[in-house]
């Protein structure tokens, strides 16, 4: 970015208060300042929630002030006074002392809701003013809701949340609140950037340090899907046949299907290195080197290879697509019981000890003399017909406030 933008955010509250556009703030915040903006958060109460975002507490800004709540009773009645015009000032005094100096202004409901009639007015006359670009970003309409038609009237300064303001890209946060809201401001439906709340899967799966670190080295979360195979590097696991199954998935579906093998070379066996390296080979010949991922290398050192614990195994499962387990030889398969508590699909050897663990709830197929194409297939439609499978990679590919942040918003702050 040749240029840092100083973004300025703007709402009646903000983090650590809670609520729905306040979550939104607070990943707006910290997703542009991990691309480095200079980000600075303006509200009426709330607080510091990032060392590199500055939270500036106007109190009028706060809807529930009892100065702001005063000009709403006499404003809700029709009335416009001299108490209006009075807010109005202290709030342009304010915000204009914040704003000088930032390109781009998101607003968060300032421009439709009245919550704050006096803050409108005084951005309004801001705009005017500065060279200030804007983005309303549109939670809730006042006029459009029956809720709130006894407390608008015509006429300033009710006019300004149905009026289009200059310099300003409006943005809502659904296809109906789109055609909502550009009915309201004579716009065309496209006129009106569409931009969906988020999830964020490291805070909701509650991450291990360890964990983040491999999605930010293997960026798990933009693959189509994720293979897991919790084993330790041993020829028994049979993880060569898993290597050939992904080949073919890949193939197959044309998507970035992952493969993650959890664990190290075992210790017990001098021949664990060899298999390790026909793994390696295999993997190269394969051309699968950025999507066949062998955990362990995340270490030190092949003295010290990365031993991942219990949480972080199971912040995987929760990742993860689907399991696959070709092993040869098992006592009796721990892994597909985990998988079970994950719920994720089981696809594993059909060897008499994961039969007993896995029953009639898993897809088995044979370690020696399976087809990977055929294996391959099988999980392909195992995942594409299941509801659950497809609505948790759409969330993870699409509504991922990183995502957001670096595909919407960063495009509109760099128009």
């Amino acid at each position: 970015m040749p240029v840092t933008k100083r973004v300025a955010i703007l709402h009646f509250a903000s983090p650590p208060t809670i609520g729905g556009v306040e979550t939104t703030i607070f990943y707006q915040a910290r997703g542009l300042a991990d691309r480095g903006y200079s980000v600075k958060v303006i509200s009426g109460v709330g607080g510091d929630f990032d060392a590199r975002v500055p939270t500036i507490i106007e109190p009028l800004i706060y809807s529930k002030h009892p100065d702001v709540l005063t000009v709403k009773t006499e404003l809700d009645r029709g009335r416009v006074t001299l108490t209006f015009d009075r807010l109005t000032q202290r709030l342009y005094d304010a915000l204009k002392a914040q704003l000088s100096g930032c390109d781009v202004c998101i607003a968060h409901n300032v421009h439709t809701l009245h919550k704050n009639i006096a803050l409108t007015a005084a951005l309004a006359r801001i705009t005017d003013e500065l060279p200030l670009r804007q983005i309303a970003w549109c939670h809730d309409l006042a006029w459009t809701n029956p809720q709130y038609q006894a407390e608008l009237h015509t006429g300033y300064p009710w006019e300004l949340l149905r009026t289009i303001w200059k310099n300003t890209t409006y943005v809502t946060v659904s296809e109906p609140r789109q055609q909502e809201l550009a009915d309201l401001l004579g716009l065309e439906a496209e006129q009106v950037k569409v931009m969906a709340p988020g999830v964020d899967p490291e805070r909701f799966w509650q991450w291990t340090p360890t964990m983040t670190m491999l999605n930010q080295r293997l960026r798990l979360l933009d693959a189509d899907g994720t293979l897991l195979l919790p084993a330790r590097l041993t020829r028994r696991k049979n993880i060569a046949l898993a290597l050939k199954i992904l080949a073919a998935l890949r193939n197959l579906s044309g998507q970035d299907f992952r493969l993650v093998v959890t664990g190290p070379p075992g210790p017990h066996n001098p021949g664990n290195l060899g298999y390790l390296g026909e793994l390696l080979d295999l993997r190269h010949a394969l051309q699968m080197d950025e999507c066949v991922h062998f955990v362990y290398a995340y270490g030190e050192s092949l003295n010290q290879p990365l031993v991942l614990d219990d949480a972080t195994i199971a912040n995987l499962y929760l990742l993860a697509d689907a399991l696959i387990f070709p092993s040869i030889q098992e006592g009796f398969g721990i892994p597909i019981l985990e998988a079970g508590l994950a719920g994720l699909p089981v696809f594993c050897a059909d060897i008499p000890p994961l039969r007993k663990s896995g029953q009639d709830d898993a897809f088995y197929f044979d370690p020696v003399a399976a087809d990977p194409d055929a294996v391959a297939k099988h999980i392909l439609e195992a995942i594409e017909n299941d509801a659950r499978s497809r609505l948790k990679k759409r969330v993870r590919k699409t509504y991922r406030w990183e995502t957001i942040i670096r595909e919407r918003l960063v495009p509109l702050l760099e128009v």
